[in-house]
């Protein structure tokens, strides 16, 4: 993990989700909405970070949203 975090940001959480009735998984980086998931794709991520420590469910977090924060995020 060290190669990955060399910066330890992911050790602050940065990034949460939730879900809803539907399956929709809504991910979160520091309170604002930055990615949904539905159908397929949100149970994908839920059976890839269910039983994951903290960390490892941040990484994968961090992977699915992508690039986001180059520009096109709300302020």
């Amino acid at each position: 993990m060290a190669d990955i975090d060399k910066r330890d940001r992911l050790a602050e959480t940065p990034f949460d989700f939730r879900t809803n009735k539907a399956g929709n998984v809504f991910i979160s980086w520091e309170g604002k909405q930055v990615k949904i998931l539905q159908g397929k794709a949100a149970q994908k991520f839920l059976a890839k970070i269910e039983g994951l420590d903290d960390l490892a469910a941040q990484l994968i977090m961090a992977k699915e949203t992508g690039n986001f924060k180059r520009g096109n995020e709300r302020r």
